[in-house]
Formats: C-alpha cells, structure tokens, sequence
C-alpha cells in the first residue's frame, strides 16, 4: 500500500470517526431517539438470550395448576406471568424465545437490504448509461410486484426457514434504499473532488468506493436501519399469514395462534406481548432513524431550532 492511499484511508476513518461522534451527539440530544435506542438495547439482548431466559419449553412444557389440570387460556398468574394460551403454553416463554426468530429476520433482513440496496445504487448513479439503465429497470420491475402476494407465491412451493424468510425480504425490499442512493451519488459524482480523483488516474472501482462511497454511506445507514422494521414488520406479516417457520417460535406466530384459536378479542394478555414487542421495536427504529436523519440533512435540523 502506497503513503499517499494509506494517507486517504486515514482520512476516510478520521471522517467517519467525527460523523460517528455528530450522530451520537444528535441521537443524545433526542429525549425520544434515546428511548427507541434502549428499547433496541432489550430487543437485541432478547434475541440473543431470551430462549435461555425462558423459564419453560415454549412448545413441550404444558402448564397445570395444583390439581394437574391444563391451565388452558389462564390468566397471568405467579405462575405464568404473562397467562397461557389455550393449549396451556406459557406465554412468557413464548414471547422471549419468539425474540431471537424476529431479531435474526430484522437484523440479517435489514443488514442485506442496506447492502444490496447500497451497491445497486452506488453502481448504478456512478456509472450511468446503459449499467445506469440496466439496474434502474430492475429496481422498476421489483417495485411492480408487490411483496406480501410474491412472497406468499414463493412460500408456498418451500419450506419456510427463518433465513429463507430473509431472503426473501431482501429480494423485495433492497429496492427502496437502492433509489435513494442513487439520486445521491448522481449529485456527489459530478463534485470537484471526484473529478480530481478520476484526473489524477484513480481506476473506477477506487474512485467509486474511496471517493464517492463515503459521502453516501450515511443515507446507506439509515435506510439499512428503516430496512430493520420493514423486515420485522415483513416476517411478521409472513407469519401472521402461517408462512413463517413452522418450526420457532415467533411473535407474528404467536398471533397467528391467538387468531386461530378464536380468543383473539378475549384473550388479550395473549395478544398484547407479540403485538407490543413488534409495534415497540418497528417505532424505536423509527426515533432513531429519524434522529440519525438529522444528520444527513443538517436542515431538518435547524429547522426544528
């Protein structure tokens, strides 16, 4: 490596660090971005540790009371905590080892979407013309087919694992990020220093990710934090519909469940912990991406001041 590539690098990193620290500090200065930001906190810890925080089997244990009868559509008690639904399964368990299927779909649906969506647009506002014409169609004809029905269709001839279930998301979803992107790089491409990088004999693979790449990676980031709610929202869809892994537990299947038993309207304590924790997490992505928005465009910022 060259003095002069490893002196851009350094530069690319010291800059990434100062814009890491102004996020920080909006984020910080948010009341509400601070509470979606603990919110994602617990989320992901749930969805590393909640199976192991499980106090019962999800799916095998069944809950008695002192007569060793099912305690079918129960209450919350000392018990179980968050009641049973009416198969005698403990809610609580449930609804922590349903964390870990909806962090795997949010985080690898979200990360995949972000990347994909990022490099189609990257590539397609550099380059331009025919690559330009190519991709742009591509993201026109995802954008035709609806997800939940496409989806659904692709379902139905496989079996629905939790990383099929991302990739499908993914297939879908990396559309909406990939247009942003691309209107950004067609502004930052004509910029002088790209110009100059390209005058001075940089190839176009280095110019592209040394040059351009940086000065779009923070709408890169917040569509890949939006794409985090899609997915959750998505996989949720997928298993309130009876796609979804047929094998985990997870909160769009636990609704799933309540509907079909037909206690839906009167089993609530069934009801409001998959349906809190989705609704909770989709809105904290949300307070956060919005804060994080301020940073990439600085007038939304002074207009709120």
């Amino acid at each position: 490596m060259s003095t002069s590539t490893a002196k851009v690098i350094g530069n690319k990193l010291q800059d990434g660090y100062e814009r890491s620290r102004q996020v920080l500090d909006v984020v910080l200065r948010d009341d509400w971005a601070k509470i979606g930001f603990g919110i994602i906190v617990v989320f992901c810890f749930l969805g590393l540790f909640g199976p192991a925080l499980a106090p019962y089997d999800p799916i095998e244990h069944t809950m008695r009371n002192e007569d060793q009868e099912v305690m079918r559509l129960s209450e919350p008690t000392a018990n179980a905590p968050l009641g049973t639904t009416t198969f005698g399964k403990d809610i609580l368990s449930q609804f922590l080892a349903g964390a870990r299927p909806t962090f795997i779909v949010g985080f690898f649906g979200g990360v995949g979407t972000g990347i994909i969506g990022f490099l189609v647009g990257l590539t397609s506002g550099y380059f331009g013309g025919r690559v330009d014409e190519v991709l742009m169609r591509l993201t026109d004809l995802t954008f035709a087919l609806p997800f939940l029905p496409m989806a659904l269709l692709i379902l139905t001839f496989v079996t629905p694992t939790v990383f099929l279930i991302v990739g499908v998301i993914v297939l879908f979803f990396w559309k909406m990020p990939a247009r942003v992107i691309r209107s950004e790089v067609l502004t930052v491409r004509q910029r002088t220093f790209v110009k100059s990088a390209r005058a001075s004999g940089a190839g176009h693979l280095r110019t592209m990710f040394l040059h351009v790449a940086p000065n779009v990676l923070p709408v890169g980031f917040l569509y890949t934090a939006y794409a985090v709610s899609w997915s959750i929202a998505g996989q949720a869809s997928l298993a309130f519909l009876g796609f979804g892994d047929p094998t985990t537990t997870s909160w769009g299947r636990m609704l799933r469940q309540v509907f079909e038993s037909g206690s839906i309207r009167e089993a609530w304590w069934w009801v409001l912990p998959p349906a809190i924790g989705i609704a909770a997490i989709t809105t904290s992505v949300f307070l956060v991406g919005r804060s994080f928005e301020e940073v990439v465009n600085p007038e939304i910022r002074t207009e709120r001041e």
